[in-house]
């Protein structure tokens, strides 16, 4: 397998991959499957400011991470949040690791100063990924998303450059 920069032409594998986790899972906070175009869009718009990459083997995507604006006030320029996804029964194979790595790398290169992962609780495999690539835990959300008729706990992990 190899790490490579997203493009456009992988909207359709990265939404299926991604849905999965939206239809099944409290991992990611949307509620309707993206449709291709969407991702598309969502493609062309971070990769302008923000690393986005995929792991590749045999032409199929297994995973994918990226980063984006943690939030709009112009003072959190240097910060960004961090996301990775493995296809569903591909976890467990150290893709995250190396997805997560090459992705910080690219982050310190660009000079960011922090990176944050949001991690919904409880995920003790998200968790131990964080905490082995050196991220700490700073903050504890009760109950502030809601999905699958409950309420959903979300942790903020952090990582400086």
């Amino acid at each position: 397998g190899m790490i490579r920069d997203i493009t456009i032409a992988d909207a359709a594998q990265i939404c299926s991959i991604y849905n999965y986790f939206i239809e099944n899972t409290a991992i990611t906070f949307e509620l309707t499957p993206v449709e291709e175009p969407e991702m598309a869009r969502r493609i062309t718009e971070i990769t302008k400011n923000y690393p986005w990459i995929v792991y590749e083997e045999n032409g199929e995507i297994i995973g994918y991470a990226y980063a984006s604006k943690w939030r709009d006030r112009p003072a959190y320029r240097f910060v960004a949040e961090t996301t990775v996804y493995i296809r569903q029964g591909d976890e467990g194979k150290g893709i995250g690791s190396l997805l997560y790595t090459d992705l910080l790398r690219k982050l310190k290169m660009k000079h960011f100063h922090a990176a944050i992962g949001c991690i919904t609780l409880p995920n003790p495999a998200s968790v131990t990924l964080h905490e082995k690539l050196g991220f700490a835990n700073v903050a504890h959300f009760r109950e502030v998303g809601f999905k699958f008729d409950q309420w959903q706990d979300v942790g903020f992990w952090q990582l400086m450059f």
